[in-house]
């Protein structure tokens, strides 16, 4: 869980500043974590806007115009989606240490897209498990329980992602976990591969999330190897962070101009141009759509401008990987 804030930092209100670093998120949500960890990886500093685990979520939204995922990074005017773009957009700001170690590019990256989705859809099976769903929920109202787990129905509603039957995700997770134990024996460094990269900050995360009970936590510390590096993942911690309001993140991004794009020369394979209107929305879950002006479509980042009355004009970035788009 996100790390509370105590003495002389918890007062710090500084001006806002245009190319601050603002992290969406909330504390219990594995994929913020992820993000957390990016940010401490780099050791940055950043600041923390707390938004609701369930819709609605209008100050977000604001921003996003309709994506709904935690987390979501803000620097200015510009919206960035997806863990998966957020570690570029952090590879950007602070090249050292780096996420996508040379040689190791295209290995780290394709491991941590499939721990996103794999690893992870087994992870959110056996974390909401009765049991374990019992404890993580055992504090909080019926009401609020009922409201979240309707939310999460909705946010798995349409997109290719499906909840993972319960028997299944028991019955393949010790291959999954056997096989990690094996590489981090062998491994003759601290990480998955020798040096830490996103696999293991991609993967930490949803080893995070079971972490969090008794019920799931020895599906976990059950295999040494892998309680020790997971140990050394979360090390890293969260950066230096103080707190912000969703309105001073509206604000900023409202007195913001959005950075410049990309100068990178792509033709889209499926003719999409500059200046026209689209759509774009994840495929997995999750699958609110944003519509916009595309300003620019690259081989891993788009870029929607849009307008809301209290953000301001702003573009917003999504992964190609995993969304879709379409002409309006």
């Amino acid at each position: 869980m996100l790390r509370s804030l105590v003495g002389s930092e918890m007062c710090i209100r500084d001006s806002p500043s245009m190319s601050e670093l603002i992290l969406h998120h909330y504390p219990t949500s594995p994929f913020a974590e992820k993000a957390r960890l990016l940010l401490g990886f780099k050791g940055l500093s950043w600041r923390s806007v707390k938004i609701s685990p369930v819709m609605p979520k209008p100050d977000l939204t604001a921003l996003t115009g309709g994506y709904r995922k935690t987390p979501v990074l803000q620097v200015g005017a510009d919206i960035y989606c997806d863990t998966a773009l957020i570690a570029r957009r952090l590879e950007q700001e602070k090249s050292s240490p780096a996420l996508f170690p040379e040689g190791l590019e295209m290995i780290s990256a394709a491991f941590a897209a499939w721990v996103d989705s794999v690893v992870f859809q087994h992870a959110v099976t056996l974390v909401f498990q009765p049991e374990s769903a019992a404890v993580r929920f055992g504090k909080l109202p019926p009401e609020a329980v009922k409201a979240f787990m309707a939310d999460r129905a909705g946010l798995f509603s349409g997109g290719s992602a499906s909840r993972l039957p319960l028997e299944v995700a028991k019955h393949q997770w010790p291959t999954l976990m056997a096989r990690l134990e094996q590489q981090l024996q062998r491994e003759p460094g601290d990480f998955l591969f020798g040096q830490p990269s996103i696999a293991d900050i991609a993967l930490a995360h949803p080893l995070w999330f079971l972490k969090g009970t008794p019920v799931t936590a020895p599906l976990v510390d059950d295999y040494p190897a892998v309680a020790g590096w997971l140990a050394r993942v979360l090390g890293f911690g969260h950066g230096s962070f103080t707190e912000m309001s969703a309105e001073e993140a509206l604000e900023v991004s409202r007195s913001a101009t959005p950075a410049a794009l990309p100068d990178e020369q792509f033709v889209d394979p499926n003719g999409f141009k500059a200046g026209q209107q689209v759509v774009i929305a994840a495929t997995d879950y999750g699958v609110d759509p944003v519509a916009g002006e595309l300003l620019f479509a690259g081989t891993e980042e788009l870029i929607l401008r849009r307008e809301d009355p209290r953000a301001g004009v702003v573009h917003v970035h999504f992964p190609r990987l995993g969304f879709r788009i379409q002409a309006q």
